[in-house]
C-alpha cells in the first residue's frame, strides 16, 4: 500500500485573537472593515506567517463580521493557504455550508486588501458572496511586493458582475500600499521570503 498523506490542516494564528479583542461584533463602516484588514495584514507578515494578505467576510447589509483570514503560506507550507481561502472556507464553516450566497443565508462580502490574485479569484467566485471589496486593484501589488499574482484577465470585474458579485474597489487604497511598501522594505532587507517571487521562470 502507498504510504500517503491524507490531510492537512490550515488555521488562524493565534495572534488574531488578540487583533479581535476590541472589535465589535458589528462594523457597519466599509471603510473600518477595511482598516482592520489592513491591520490584520500588516501584522501578518511582520508574525512571519506569510505574505502581507488579509480579507474579511461580512454580512453585506448588517456588517456583522463572519470570518477573517490571513495568508498562512509560510506558517502551513501550503501554497493555498492565502487570506481569501480561510477567510471564505471558515465563514461557509460558520453558517454551515458552501453557499455565502444561498437561500435562508444573509448576503455576504469579502472585504480583502488588494483585487484577488488567480487562485483566490476562483474561490471567491465560487463562494457565493454577493459583493466583493477591494482596497484596489493594478500593477502596485506586484511593482512593490514582487508577488507573482497570477494571468487575472483585464475584465476580471466585469465577470464578477456578470454573475451577481458586486465589486466595490478603492476602499482606502493608500493604506493598503503603505502596508505592502513596509513589506517591501522587509523583503529588500532580506527580512522575509516571498514565496512564489520565480515569475514563471523554473
Amino acid at each position: 500500500m502507498i504510504d500517503i498523506v491524507r490531510e492537512f490542516q490550515v488555521s488562524l494564528p493565534p495572534w488574531i485573537d488578540d487583533e479581535l479583542a476590541d472589535v465589535p461584533a458589528v462594523v457597519p463602516g466599509r471603510a473600518d472593515r477595511m482598516r482592520l484588514v489592513h491591520r490584520l495584514a500588516d501584522r501578518n507578515w511582520r508574525e512571519g506567517n506569510g505574505g502581507p494578505f488579509a480579507a474579511l467576510v461580512a454580512e453585506r447589509d448588517t456588517g456583522r463580521v463572519v470570518s477573517v483570514g490571513v495568508n498562512v503560506v509560510l506558517a502551513s507550507g501550503v501554497s493555498s493557504a492565502h487570506a481569501e481561502v480561510l477567510a471564505l472556507g471558515l465563514a461557509q464553516r460558520a453558517t454551515g455550508g458552501w453557499d455565502l450566497g444561498g437561500q435562508g443565508v444573509p448576503a455576504h462580502e469579502l472585504v480583502v486588501n488588494w483585487r484577488p490574485c488567480v487562485q483566490c479569484y476562483g474561490a471567491t467566485l465560487w463562494s457565493g458572496v454577493r459583493r466583493l471589496v477591494v482596497a484596489g486593484e493594478g500593477p502596485e501589488l506586484e511593482d512593490i511586493t514582487t508577488f507573482d499574482e497570477g494571468p487575472l484577465g483585464a475584465d476580471w470585474a466585469e465577470q464578477f458582475e456578470a454573475r451577481g458579485i458586486e465589486v466595490v474597489g478603492d476602499v482606502l487604497r493608500d493604506e493598503a500600499l503603505a502596508v505592502f511598501r513596509a513589506y517591501r522594505e522587509a523583503v529588500d532587507a532580506d527580512g522575509v521570503d516571498v514565496y512564489n517571487a520565480r515569475g514563471g521562470a523554473e
